[in-house]
């Protein structure tokens, strides 16, 4: 038996013997085929744990770019991590769009207005698969850069954003450690330009599994770059750890305001093209200013230690409850930032 009969026989296991049983208990007949899918993204969630595991772990051990003060920072950002890679998080979204976008199809149906999708751009493009695949990564990935770095321009939303940025001790966890709400804004956009460009369920999926593969590489706790070429080629966790690094990554160099470099999620062209790319040979410690002691000695924000009270400081950052800042304002030295240099 193969490793893709094992899977699907365990999909089926796990189904009938315990899902089933509760769908028909509660009367919620309606999402059977639903659920059997929901059951698939647990166990390609279980897998991408297992793998991030198994690759990543030993290199933050072998060559990590820092050692962490806080031991207990890989465990919070497990937490985001596992809510989202086994499905919880993606089934939440489902079941709260589900029945909107099933009407927003309907009236769009009736009125004869058909879905675009790349095929009527391109002709015959479906009968590559392959292209079509690599076409809906670029064209995805190209949203999402902008996503990313609308996240950056606005206080509101930055707001949200910036507690994937508080964590002190990046780590392979770290690239799920969102405020939900921004988690969900992001997952309806994308899921609507996937639905608009014409991907399938199944390459959706797929599509999904790579960006987040990549995206865990990216924020690990590793010394570790592509080289002159590879850096311009795909985000590194040396790339991308520059997006993080406090004073430059996530704001207007040396003016503390919001703006910053490395925007893009998989391909680094999108911040080539358009003016925020920088390619640095330093391995910058990670954070945000106003974490960092004021020049009184107070201090920096607290952005919480826990799930719980990490989501409930976002929505007070949001709604202006909380009145301390939530933009990086606080002007630090460079000594602050703490950059590790490597030879080139």
């Amino acid at each position: 038996m193969n490793f893709l009969d094992l899977f699907a026989s365990l999909q089926a296991w796990i189904f009938e013997t315990l899902v089933q049983p509760v769908i028909f208990f509660t009367g919620l007949g309606e999402f059977t085929e639903d659920a059997f899918e929901g059951v698939e993204w647990f166990l390609i969630g279980v897998c991408e744990l297992l793998i991030l595991f198994v690759l990543l772990r030993p290199l933050e051990a072998l060559i990590p770019v820092h050692r962490f003060n806080d031991r207990n920072a890989r465990w919070n950002d497990f937490i985001y991590t596992a809510l989202h890679r086994l499905g919880i998080f993606s089934l939440l979204i489902f079941v709260s769009l589900d029945p909107a976008l099933d009407a927003l199809t309907g009236v769009l149906h009736l009125e004869g207005v058909n879905p675009f999708n790349l095929d009527n751009l391109w002709p015959g493009l479906v009968d590559y698969p392959v292209l079509v695949f690599i076409v809906y990564l670029v064209v995805l990935d190209f949203f999402d850069y902008w996503y990313h770095r609308a996240s950056h321009q606005f206080n509101w939303w930055w707001a949200l954003h910036s507690l994937h940025h508080s964590q002190r001790d990046m780590n392979l966890w770290s690239d799920n450690r969102n405020h939900l709400l921004d988690d969900f804004i992001r997952d309806v956009y994308m899921g609507l330009i996937a639905i608009a460009i014409g991907v399938q369920p199944g390459q959706y999926a797929l599509l999904v599994v790579i960006s987040r593969m990549v995206e865990s590489l990216q924020h690990a706790n590793i010394r570790l770059h592509f080289g002159a070429i590879g850096e311009r080629l795909l985000v590194s966790p040396r790339y991308h750890r520059t997006h993080h690094a406090i004073g430059i990554g996530h704001e207007s160099q040396g003016s503390g305001t919001l703006g910053g470099h490395n925007f893009a999620v998989l391909f680094p062209i999108w911040d080539m093209l358009f003016g925020t790319a920088l390619f640095s040979k330093e391995f910058s410690m990670t954070g945000i200013r106003d974490q960092l002691p004021s020049p009184d000695g107070r201090s920096g924000r607290e952005y919480g230690r826990g799930f719980w009270s990490q989501q409930s400081l976002g929505l007070k950052r949001l709604f202006g409850l909380d009145h301390r800042t939530a933009t990086p304002m606080n002007a630090q030295t460079d000594r602050q930032t703490g950059f590790n240099k490597e030879a080139s």
